[in-house]
């Protein structure tokens, strides 16, 4: 694993992970079960990666307020909070990649050398919605698994925080099983990304 030091949401984070599958979208390759999609969904995940990787930097995007509120949550509560109930250190980094850095993640923290936290803070009623379900949303399900694939590490706290509610903190453990079908997935989307890539080189002379 290698780790870019730089504050998530700036120009060199955005750089960063552009033209690469990161963990947050592997949802576009992999379904709640951790079954490779087929159809749309990765076709456009494609033509997106293949986009940034072109001109060298991330699309336009604009932050909805939901997305700003939940940074902001993050980084004045959410993180001190989890530290001083567990007595844990969040190592705070920006960017993890494999090795070869081809697919990377940006988790809200390492813990110790086993473990990284993602941290949720959503609106009310969804907090309401994921308290009362009591596991990993499906949203987040291959995000999660897909932070583990590309750190290596052996666990990882998802936690989903709204001030004046209950916490929501569950670890997931390293799955062999499903790092190989991330593994699948991923090699599946590689191959179609360099060929892709040569038939863009090709129509560029």
């Amino acid at each position: 694993m290698k780790i870019l030091e730089c504050k998530q949401g700036t120009e060199e984070w955005l750089r960063a992970r552009a033209g690469i599958p990161t963990a947050s979208e592997f949802d576009a390759l992999l379904t709640p079960k951790f079954e490779t999609r087929t159809g749309a969904m990765p076709h456009t995940y494609l033509c997106k990666k293949l986009a940034e990787h072109w001109q060298g930097g991330p699309l336009p995007s604009f932050a909805p307020f939901g997305a700003m509120e939940q940074g902001q949550i993050l980084e004045a509560e959410a993180v001190p909070w989890y530290e001083l109930e567990r007595g844990e250190t969040i190592n705070r980094v920006g960017f993890c990649t494999t090795d070869d850095g081809k697919v990377g993640c940006s988790p809200d923290g390492l813990i110790g050398d086993d473990g990284g936290i993602e941290i949720k803070c959503p609106f009310a009623d969804t907090h309401v919605r994921y308290l009362l379900a009591g596991e990993v949303p499906k949203d987040y399900a291959a995000q999660v698994h897909g932070s583990l694939w590309v750190t290596g590490r052996k666990w990882w706290r998802f936690v989903s925080y709204r001030r004046h509610f209950p916490p929501l903190v569950i670890t997931v453990e390293r799955d062999e099983e499903i790092m190989e079908k991330i593994g699948d997935a991923l090699g599946a989307f590689l191959v179609l990304f360099n060929e892709a890539l040569a038939t863009l080189k090709e129509r560029n002379k």
